[in-house]
């Protein structure tokens, strides 16, 4: 995705959008337990597509420290909540990350930082996964990343085939991740324990 000039969305007129979907709905935006939902949806959205305003270079923050440490690190379920692009419905579930330092090592909040920078935009979990990888990898610049997703769509549970147990597992392998199949299973067996 190219960087466009990034503005914070206008919470009024989503609110007014919100209002005539619900008349369009069927509802009475006017009745007393929706008086304050379209504001409280605008707000609800500017909250969940934050994402689009934030880089990971802005979200690391320095916290990029020289180190002689050239082993794997792996930081485990970290929680995700994102909005299906097709449906605009959530997805949820956890990551996994892992990376072997050069020199570098990000400051532990940070892999979770990144993965809700990507996250919290409107995405599809293979995108997101690819994403997370190439940003881990651009900001330690380690020999090899990998990173897994395990998600629950509600897109695929509340409608369509209503698969109540479904869970998608996705997965970026880079570096000496996707070439070295030790390094691959070394990781795999960490994050499936």
């Amino acid at each position: 995705m190219k960087k466009k000039d990034v503005r914070e969305p206008d919470e009024k007129k989503i609110a007014s959008l919100v209002r005539q979907l619900l008349v369009e709905l069927g509802e009475d935006p006017g009745r007393d337990g929706l008086l304050k939902t379209p504001a409280r949806v605008a707000k609800s959205l500017t909250f969940l597509t934050c994402g689009y305003r934030q880089t990971p270079r802005g979200v690391l923050n320095g916290a990029v420290f020289d180190t002689g440490a050239n082993h794997m690190i792996v930081l485990r379920g970290i929680e995700v909540y994102s909005m299906c692009e097709h449906h605009l419905l959530p997805f949820f579930g956890t990551c996994a990350i892992g990376y072997i330092a050069k020199r570098k090592v990000l400051g532990v909040s940070k892999l979770a930082r990144i993965v809700d920078v990507y996250a919290r935009r409107l995405q599809i979990q293979e995108r997101l996964t690819e994403q997370v990888a190439d940003a881990v990898l651009e900001a330690s610049g380690a020999e090899g990343v990998g990173v897994v997703f395990r998600c629950r769509h509600l897109c695929m549970m509340m409608r369509g085939v209503e698969k109540q147990n479904s869970e998608m597992v996705t997965s970026a392998m880079l570096g000496s991740f996707r070439l070295d199949e030790k390094v691959r299973q070394e990781f795999l067996s960490l994050v499936n324990r």
